[in-house]
């Protein structure tokens, strides 16, 4: 056997290559109809989304089986008041959940799995949340990003039929690919995997692996350096934890989510099968990226679960606290906030909801629809969470714990807020979302212009994608002119005792605007549009509320055909509806009145020193020690602490 060569130095990559690199990584193509692309071009296809997708009974019925036994579960096998205490979660709970099936949620069932489907993945993930939110990220890095879904879409049979009943009942599966210096930027991937024979031989450090404490198995993406027969590129392999030269040197403590099983996994020269590899060499990122279109639903999920409980808490709450004669909550001031908690809740609902049986009809490609859910419930449940800590008052930021002490509800709010935190970082924070909604959104302008902003590009390209398009633009600008949101009876439908009309045709004509303004920047910026990130972002937030107006009108006119709640779901809507068009109105205000160009003026006195005066007079507790720990290849120093759940 020969030695594997050496591992390679860390990549160094220019803005350009990088931007390459996941270009590279993304779906070209669009061969479904996308609800949420069209409206990002100003198109608003109602017909897409509308009447509601319903699940076929069987499904129905396989998942309320389950979720009444993981509910049984949740109210006598899970501690939440311990797990955040011990900041562990119990190995007999884990043991529970495995048997009880809940790690094979979204695995066949001819693998063991429970062949549940992402609607009901997503009802159990925010059941389990609310008792647990450690216990939901366990779950859904196993099932979402672990091990199970990149198999389930590239790997080989002998691969499913190897790993996947391991997964669904007793295997625990981990996601890696965060360095410690690598994070939104995967250009500048470190860890290498080297061709030997018939291995690959792993060398690199990985940060923030969820679960990567207690797995069992891993999906780790790796640099295969290009060789004779290798076409080389990043990579991905599933790795068994239990391989010598792996090392978890540290179980990561957070201000939330304590239970997480969280830490910094080492690997030195770790011998992987090649017939361990997913895809070909170099998919690694677009499995990842694919992996995530629907494995970013089960975070939402998670938010609605929270919106749901701080709804719970914040009407018990506000009928029983009295301030000044009368219950807390008929003060319009702590009212406005019950109600912007209870239609964020509603609309929130709608959106993961609708998102998730249209990826269970795999009718339409939903990789907007599952980010935008993701972006906007990340950001939407830290205000619910944060306005019911306010509600709460001083027992808000009290602990449950202190609660409990002193003989009240130990009421866990502030937890809440802590747990939800990481939901605007974890797969792809905030900011990088915006970047990649933003990115598909001006797809098809790329497409027929592109050429005409890439300096690269020959005078020849760019009058054949001038002419391109010409042709486009030529078509497509008059439809942005007028549209059924001008016709007073359009969406008659949606007119009962609370008409919501008028809200989708402010949806209709606010997505033709959100084109113009999209266009007219691309028009205004060309090539430095990809620096207005400030632009883009509220372009993108303005169609997650659109989105989410439109998914709270179609889910409250299906409870009204299907007679669950229609009236008051009608109200909801309404409610979300108007609350939205305030902000929407005020973003699409921000696409030109802002501060952006001054704001980067200010960042760069900042970075040169210019206003350091303006941070005297205060006491830095920062520790020493490095900004971005080492993570040079090598052998381990530390003890390793993986400790695998039997």
């Amino acid at each position: 056997m020969t030695a594997p060569t050496a591992p390679t130095p860390k990549p160094t990559v220019t803005e350009r290559e990088a931007r390459q690199v996941a270009e590279a990584a993304r779906e070209q193509d669009w061969r479904k109809p996308s609800f949420a692309k069209e409206l990002f071009l100003g198109r608003f296809r109602l017909d897409l989304i509308h009447p509601h997708p319903m699940p076929a009974e069987e499904a129905v019925q396989r998942g309320e089986e389950f979720l009444a036994k993981l509910r049984d579960f949740c109210e006598t096998h899970i501690d939440g008041a311990l797990i955040e205490r011990k900041a562990r979660i119990p190995d007999e709970t884990i043991t529970g959940l495995k048997e009880l099936g809940a790690f094979g949620m979204k695995i066949d069932t001819k693998y063991g799995g429970l062949g549940l489907t992402q609607v009901y993945y997503n009802k159990a993930l925010a059941l389990v949340g609310s008792a647990s939110p450690a216990i939901g990220a366990l779950l859904s890095a196993h099932q979402s990003i672990g091990v199970p879904q990149p198999l389930k879409l590239f790997g080989t049979q002998e691969q499913k039929e190897t790993f996947l009943p391991r997964c669904a009942r007793t295997d625990i599966s981990a996601f890696l690919l965060t360095e410690p210096d690598v994070g939104s930027d995967p250009a500048r991937l470190a860890t290498t995997a080297v061709p030997d024979g018939d291995d690959y031989v792993l060398d690199g450090v990985k940060l923030w692996t969820t679960n990567g404490v207690v797995a069992d198995l891993l999906v780790v993406m790796a640099r295969v350096p290009k060789s004779e027969g290798h076409r080389g590129g990043i990579t991905a392999f599933v790795v068994e934890s239990a391989s010598e030269g792996i090392t978890v040197e540290n179980r990561n403590a957070f201000m939330g989510l304590r239970g997480l099983e969280n830490g910094v996994t080492r690997f030195h020269r770790v011998r992987v099968p090649a017939a361990n590899r997913i895809g070909e060499e170099g998919q690694g990122l677009k499995i990842a990226l694919t992996t995530l279109n629907t494995g970013r639903l089960s975070l939402p999920a998670m938010c609605v679960g929270a919106g749901k409980w701080c709804l719970k808490i914040a009407r018990e709450w506000s009928a029983a606290r009295e301030q000044w004669g009368k219950p807390v909550a008929l003060h319009e001031a702590v009212g406005s906030k019950i109600s912007f908690i209870a239609a964020t809740t509603f609309a929130l609902e709608a959106v993961v909801d609708l998102s998730s049986q249209m990826a269970d009809e795999d009718r339409n490609d939903i990789r907007i629809e599952a980010a935008l859910a993701k972006l906007y419930g990340s950001e939407m449940a830290w205000l619910m969470a944060d306005e019911l800590v306010q509600i709460r008052g001083g027992r808000g930021f009290e602990t449950a714990e202190s609660l409990r002490a002193r003989g009240e509800r130990g009421v866990p709010a502030e937890q809440m807020l802590r747990d939800l935190r990481i939901n605007r970082i974890f797969e792809g924070s905030t900011e990088i979302m915006h970047l990649l909604i933003a990115r598909e959104a001006v797809d098809a302008h790329l497409s027929v212009a592109g050429d005409l902003i890439d300096p690269e590009k020959s005078l020849s390209d760019k009058a054949k994608a001038g002419a391109n398009a010409g042709v486009f633009y030529a078509k497509w600008l008059p439809k942005l002119v007028a549209g059924q949101g001008q016709v007073p009876g359009a969406f008659g439908e949606f007119r009962r005792e609370v008409d919501l009309s008028g809200h989708l045709r402010y949806v209709e004509r606010s997505a033709r605007k959100l084109a113009r303004s999209t266009f007219y920047g691309m028009s205004r910026w060309q090539g430095r549009m990809e620096t207005k990130q400030g632009f883009l972002g509220r372009v993108v937030d303005i169609g997650a509320e659109l989105f989410a107006m439109a998914a709270a009108c179609v889910r409250a006119e299906h409870l009204r055909r299907t007679g669950d709640h229609g009236r008051e779901a009608y109200q909801l809507a309404d409610a979300f509806c108007r609350q939205s068009r305030i902000r929407v109105d005020e973003l699409f205000d921000r696409l030109w009145t802002n501060t952006d160009d001054l704001d980067r003026k200010v960042v760069k006195g900042v970075l040169t020193g210019t206003y350091e005066w303006l941070e005297q007079g205060i006491i830095d507790p920062s520790g020493d020690g490095p900004w971005i720990a080492e993570a040079t290849p090598g052998p381990s120093q530390r003890e390793n602490v993986h400790r695998p759940i039997r």
